[in-house]
């Protein structure tokens, strides 16, 4: 779109544009940045592995399981010298990472059940473009174009859970709605699901998009035979003390932790530090969906 080529270049004064992404690929770039609508990020993905770029993509990989296998098929094809990371910033994150650390060294014990929740207000609208330009325009607002809330927003928490048990629930079940957004697209704006693990582990969860008031609460929980770790994007809250009621022990982020996702990965790409983070990707998509 004109409108957005344009607000671009005023961003990055003098950056080449185009409006195919052959020609995109075909040029001399290094790294690609996939963040077009979800149900576009297979096909993107596809054609810039086949192009032998770095790949930095948004989540999630798809909006169904056809898109995911084909992100897992092209994946599989990837150039072992190229890096690709997915925009699952959490991984990334400083405090993150301590408190994965602190929970696989076995510190707290074993994890015994698990609450999460994505809970938050509404998403801007976008307004002004033709009629026939909406789905794209608002793509967030559409499950075909974006998978709805869960698979969109909410499958950054399931990343998390994911990530620290070290696979995926085998069961879920849940209830969703659309009890304030009204006015636009046909996803939820609301919903409940309760997750099961293999081994019993129960893991309940979640989120709307409508919260007044300034509340919020976008965090995961761990509770494990020996205490607690409460982890966000504002850092974490470590519960080990025998009393009840004792404050937690903190550490707070100050920063947007998407910095560590794309420093990281720029750095990986020029040191040649790869890693292929489509697999866990997948599987976090596909938890949400």
């Amino acid at each position: 779109y004109d409108d957005q080529l344009a607000a671009a270049g005023k961003q990055f004064s003098g950056a080449r544009t185009f409006r195919k992404i052959e020609e995109l690929l075909a040029s001399d770039v290094d790294a690609v940045l996939i963040a077009t609508p979800p149900v576009l990020h297979p096909e993107h993905f596809e054609m810039a592995v086949r192009a032998r770029k770095h790949i930095f993509m948004e989540k999630p990989a798809g909006v169904d399981a056809a898109g995911c296998r084909r992100v897992l098929k092209a994946a599989r094809a990837a150039d072992p010298r190229k890096r690709i990371t997915v925009d699952y910033q959490q991984r990334y994150g400083r405090e993150y990472r301590k408190a994965y650390d602190i929970v696989k060294a076995g510190q707290l014990g074993g994890i015994k059940m698990i609450r999460a929740s994505w809970l938050g207000g509404g998403l801007p609208v976008r307004e002004g473009h033709a009629a026939g330009e909406e789905k794209v325009r608002n793509w967030l607002f559409y499950k075909e174009m974006g998978g709805d809330i869960i698979v969109e927003q909410n499958c950054h928490n399931l990343d998390v859970i994911n990530w620290f048990m070290g696979r995926h629930p085998v069961k879920a079940f849940g209830y969703g709605g659309r009890a304030v957004r009204k006015n636009i697209g046909n996803i939820m704006d609301n919903l409940a699901a309760t997750f099961i693990f293999d081994d019993g582990t129960v893991f309940s969860y979640s989120a709307n998009q409508f919260s007044a008031g300034g509340f919020q609460d976008v965090s995961e929980t761990f509770l494990c035979e020996k205490g607690s770790i409460t982890v966000s994007r504002q850092g974490y809250k470590l519960y080990n003390k025998e009393r009840r009621g004792a404050p937690p022990e903190e550490a707070k982020t100050d920063y947007d932790i998407t910095l560590d996702a794309v420093n990281e990965f720029i750095a990986g790409c020029r040191a040649g530090k790869i890693e292929n983070a489509a697999f866990p990707a997948v599987d976090s998509t596909l938890t949400a969906i």
